[in-house]
């Protein structure tokens, strides 16, 4: 089960540089349910996530680059490339998203929790802007069927 809560943000951490970061690439196969691929640095998932927004199941499978290649020009619509950086806060880590062209100058803060109750009580740093949480435009399978991103 994943249980995530994700926010726009207002200005990036000063200190931005001396968090790890790890580039990714995803795209979907099918959106409804979630299926998709990512490449994560040198690693390959296969994932499928069921339906929800705050809470929802998500199963991830490995693949070779083989594997993730051989399924990456069958996927429909947008390949999304961003590049999250991994900040602690407290007892938590913010997966912060930085996305790059077509949806450039797109951040998303993406946090995850053991319970929903631990989720509905977090208090996000001032940096955090909109919960936007429950606003499916910003799920990554939405942005891989939309042009143009969002605004912020």
């Amino acid at each position: 089960m994943e249980i995530e809560r994700k926010f726009t943000i207002r200005e990036l951490p000063a200190d931005l540089g001396r968090y790890p970061v790890r580039h990714l690439q995803q795209a979907y196969l099918n959106t409804d349910p979630v299926v998709r691929i990512r490449r994560e640095d040198d690693a390959y998932w296969l994932t499928y996530k069921g339906s929800g927004m705050l809470a929802r199941e998500e199963y991830n499978l490995p693949l070779n680059r083989e594997s993730y290649e051989h399924l990456l020009p069958k996927c429909d619509g947008n390949v999304i490339s961003k590049d999250r950086y991994l900040i602690p806060y407290g007892q938590h880590t913010i997966e912060l998203d930085i996305f790059h062209a077509p949806f450039a100058p797109l951040t998303i803060a993406e946090v995850e929790f053991r319970t929903k109750e631990e989720a509905e009580g977090f208090t996000p740093p001032a940096w955090f802007l909109q919960d936007v949480t429950y606003d499916p435009a910003y799920h990554n399978s939405a942005l891989s069927r939309q042009s143009p991103p969002p605004a912020e």
